[in-house]
């Protein structure tokens, strides 16, 4: 597999054998008005700055987990410094639509530079891209438009700080938009959350004692799913975050174990996968208020009178 690794924006455009960004740090580009790439092999992709992408008229069916795209107009791909993708041979880059290219450092100063990587989008795997409806498409459109033309006005003093406001704009929408699609999508995504309910109890019941903890990235593995949409997700959902979700699981079981047998503190955290006791315990506490010991006399107290009525 072949490994392209563009470091700077500067490097992207001699690549691309366009005209150097009219900024170090920040650039814009139609995809109309750039020169056909045509990849001859598998290649893996790494760019040290983010990138926001827009496509329009994708021709071809991207897949969304484990189902088709419904919508062949507007989709959109978020990427963080460094993120590797993969692209397949043939043609690198859709017919129309817009690339953005962001250093980090364009950022500085701004209130975006801090909050940029708590979106998180940028972590999505490239088959959950934005599938935006047609009102949606109009409005990501306006807002590129928007910074397209500030980018190729002459720059002065306030440049900078009208293109990030566009910017912050932009991925207000995105976040907006991201929201309305695991909405939207309820039907697809309810399948898969009964799927990983099943993959869980199966593996607290069944294979955890093998396997070890349970991890957010084994099961969004499994759902085919990167592990923060796989989160993000969850959360929209339930209410609680992956991690959080599987810690519920986890004590749930412990309960049973410390109420319904005689096992060890140290025994039930191995049957749970836990590499110390300690770590159980506290993780235990941390949910219920109570160490193990503590809510298993308490169980106790409560069943005595029982047993003696009888």
């Amino acid at each position: 597999m072949e490994k392209r690794h563009i470091k700077t924006i500067y490097q992207c455009h001699a690549e691309l054998g366009i005209a150097k960004p009219k900024h170090p740090l920040f650039s814009i580009l139609k995809f109309e008005e750039l020169p056909t790439v045509k990849l001859e092999t598998k290649t893996k992709l790494i760019f040290d700055y983010y990138q926001i992408v827009f496509k329009r008229n994708c021709s071809n069916k991207l897949i969304y987990g484990q189902t088709s795209y419904d919508f062949d107009e507007g989709v959109m791909s978020y990427f963080s410094p460094r993120q590797i993708s993969i692209a397949e041979p043939g043609v690198l880059l859709p017919e129309s639509g817009w690339t953005i290219n962001l250093s980090p450092d364009f950022l500085s100063g701004y209130p975006l530079g801090s909050k940029i990587s708590r979106y998180g989008f940028f972590d999505y795997a490239v088959h959950e891209a934005l599938i935006l409806s047609e009102e949606e498409e109009l409005v990501m459109e306006n807002i590129l438009q928007q910074i397209w033309t500030e980018y190729h006005l002459p720059i002065d003093q306030f440049s900078q700080d009208v293109v990030v406001s566009n910017l912050e704009l932009l991925l207000t929408y995105s976040n907006r938009y991201y929201n309305r699609q695991f909405v939207v999508r309820k039907p697809t995504n309810d399948t898969l959350l009964s799927k990983f309910e099943q993959l869980l109890t199966n593996y607290i019941e069944h294979e955890i004692g093998e396997k070890g903890l349970p991890s957010v990235h084994y099961f969004a593995n499994e759902l085919n799913l990167s592990d923060k949409y796989f989160s993000d997700l969850l959360k929209q959902h339930t209410g609680l975050p992956a991690q959080q979700h599987i810690h519920e699981k986890l004590i749930a079981k412990a309960k049973v174990l410390l109420s319904t047998t005689d096992l060890t503190v140290s025994e039930i955290a191995y049957e749970l996968g836990f590499e110390y006791s300690q770590s159980f315990s506290n993780l235990f506490k941390s949910k219920t208020k109570q160490t193990p010991l503590a809510f298993r006399a308490g169980f106790k107290l409560v069943g005595e009178p029982l047993r003696k009525l009888s």
